[in-house]
């Protein structure tokens, strides 16, 4: 698959390891120390070390241009560590660097408060999710994926508002539920002989618990990986978190639920697994697609670029899905995955991250909106974009692939239609976007060139990293009219649904205030927590109702007993000395003894 990179001198190579790993944890350990400060000096050094945190991220970055491919052992970290750079956990290593980076650069000048705390918490998520990336252990990867987990339950209650601690508490119920079946499926897996990662699909498969494995897996990882019913997080826990954190929640993290399927999961062994398979892409599909009506009802851009993320990862999803259904493909299938997961991470973080500097930072109008129009196309899969290279990878990757309950009906036809939807997304996004006021004052320049570079240059490196995966990933042609049609046509139907839309709402009574300024009762984000709500809400009004009639209940019975005669004085005083700690001690005594007695003369009988 992926060559490897510059060979590099062995002491050269171990700087970049620890440095990858150690600089941001240094970095956040550096701000939570100045945090307890409250000297002018300190401050001043907590604000420098704000600005230049994004610095932490440089060392993973050269590790992936530069570090070699192949397993190597870290003994002091996590103790005993083995890490790898292999096909997958290189470009994902990379894309995180990228992003968490840029990411931890908008921190300093963003509207949240406390940016040195948000920067911690970042630079600790980051450190996790590399880990997560780069592992070539079970325990290595689970330890990363819990740590990345929790530290992301931080980021999202940030801002402690109302709806920032509902979300946080959704976040920390569905990440407890993921991290208890993820493992449950790592013991049983190393207990299966998968210790290490490029073992653990072999295991899984040989495994006597094989269907429970697999189940669990696909549960515990479809939390993170937003796949639907598990996804109620993502469109309450993106609006709640700073900006910054959203596009690494949205870009990187997200991947993680992707790596773990990938690693995990018995993906290219020579048993099909066509019940799983079937079921995961039924699950994908099903979010690819229902995510569209919901994201297009909100009125927040954040919440519209969350149900974006849950639509897109379904097609991720769906290549999984096809490499359980046909081992033959999966090799393909996964290529095309970390292809096409590169390319949202970039185009998503960009976009998340052009809110910020639409809402805080000023830059001049037609900028902004260009460099959005542009990342917006790429996450489509317009032409000479990197969604053009990741989305015709996807399609080419399912191969011939059947929807076992659709009477075979080819994945890579129905792939294309969820791209229809995204354009109805991002339509929206557009729309709403656009009708928010802006501020007046500008932002560094580099930071905002960098910014642009994502969203618009993202194409050479996602169509680099394509070609390297050759002969598996399949490239298209940059000027072919075959190819620039099926890539296009998605795109020119889902725009024009959205002008219909448009002038339906514009023309048509009562309907312009739902359609284009829709209330959040609507459909509010979250969609089906609200209803999981409503019924705990329920469940608990029913059960205080119940304990009331119970505590009736009890005092009558207790005024009925009140009138019943007093007992003897005899057995009155005997109930008063037992009630005392020396009477129950006397009579605990009395019953061991009754109870040793006993058990010596059942075994003299014996």
């Amino acid at each position: 698959m992926m060559t490897g990179a510059i060979e590099l001198p062995e002491s050269l190579a171990n700087a970049f390891w620890v440095l990858a790993f150690g600089a941001p944890l240094l970095v956040a350990t550096m701000l939570a120390v100045t945090g307890a400060g409250t000297s002018d000096a300190v401050r001043a050094m907590r604000d420098r070390v704000t600005r230049w945190a994004w610095a932490a991220a440089v060392p993973a970055g050269a590790l992936v241009l530069l570090g070699d491919a192949g397993e190597r052992a870290i003994p002091w970290m996590l103790f005993g560590t083995t890490v790898q750079l292999d096909e997958i956990g290189r470009p994902l290593a990379g894309l995180a660097a990228l992003v968490y980076g840029l990411a931890l650069a908008f921190v300093p000048r963003g509207p949240d408060g406390r940016p040195a705390l948000l920067a911690a918490l970042m630079l600790v998520c980051y450190a996790a999710n590399l880990g997560v990336f780069l592992a070539a252990d079970t325990v290595t990867f689970y330890l990363c994926f819990t740590a990345m987990s929790f530290t992301g339950a931080a980021l999202v209650i940030h801002s402690r508002s109302a709806s920032a601690l509902r979300a946080g508490r959704i976040y920390l119920v569905m990440t407890v539920l993921g991290e208890g079946a993820v493992l449950a499926a790592v013991l049983l897996t190393v207990r299966a002989g998968g210790v290490m990662l490029v073992d653990a699909g072999a295991a899984v498969s040989a495994a006597p618990e094989r269907d429970l494995i697999i189940g669990l897996l696909i549960a515990g990882f479809g939390v993170k990986a937003g796949t639907v019913p598990l996804h109620v997080w993502l469109p309450l826990a993106h609006p709640a978190a700073p900006t910054p954190a959203s596009a690494v929640l949205s870009g990187v993290m997200l991947k993680a639920g992707l790596v773990g399927w990938i690693r995990f999961l018995p993906l290219g062994e020579e048993t099909a697994e066509p019940l799983w398979g079937a079921v995961l892409l039924a699950l994908a599909l099903i979010g690819g697609f229902a995510a569209v009506p919901v994201g297009v009802l909100q009125d927040d851009p954040k919440v519209i670029l969350a149900y974006s993320s849950i639509s897109q990862m379904g097609a991720l999803a769906a290549l999984v899905g096809v490499a359980l259904l046909v081992p033959q493909l999966a090799d393909v299938c996964i290529a095309a995955a970390v292809v096409y997961a590169v390319h949202h991470g970039c185009a998503k973080a960009a976009l998340f991250l052009g809110v910020q500097l639409w809402d805080v930072e000023r830059w001049p109008r037609w900028f902004v909106s260009a460099v959005l129009a542009v990342a917006a196309l790429s996450l489509i899969g317009a032409p000479l974009t990197s969604g053009y290279v990741a989305k015709y990878g996807a399609k080419e990757a399912a191969g011939d692939a059947g929807i076992p309950w659709a009477g075979g009906l080819p994945v890579a036809d129905v792939l294309p239609w969820i791209g229809v939807g995204s354009t109805l997304l991002i339509a929206r996004f557009a729309w709403v976007i656009w009708r928010r006021e802006r501020p007046r004052h500008r932002t560094p320049i580099l930071r905002g060139v960098v910014w642009a570079a994502l969203g618009v240059a993202a194409v050479w490196p996602v169509s680099r990293l394509a070609g390297a995966f050759a002969p598996t990933q399949s490239v298209p042609k940059w000027f072919s009219a075959t190819t620039w049609w099926d890539q296009s046509w998605p795109l020119l139907l889902g725009l024009a649904a959205a002008l219909l839309v448009g002038r339906l709402a514009a023309t048509v009574p009562g309907r312009r205030s739902r359609l284009l300024h829709p209330r959040g009762d609507i459909v509010p984000p979250g969609d089906v927590v609200a209803i999981e709500e409503q019924w705990v809400r329920a469940a608990g009004a029913w059960s205080r109702s119940g304990m009331r009639a119970l505590d009736r209940g009890g005092r009558a019975v207790r005024a009925q007993l009140q009138r019943v005669p007093t007992p003897a004085p005899t057995v009155e005083r005997a109930q008063l000395r037992i009630g005392t700690w020396a009477g129950s001690g006397a009579a605990l005594l009395m019953i061991l003894v009754a109870v040793i007695v006993w058990l010596g003369l059942s075994g003299g009988h014996a």
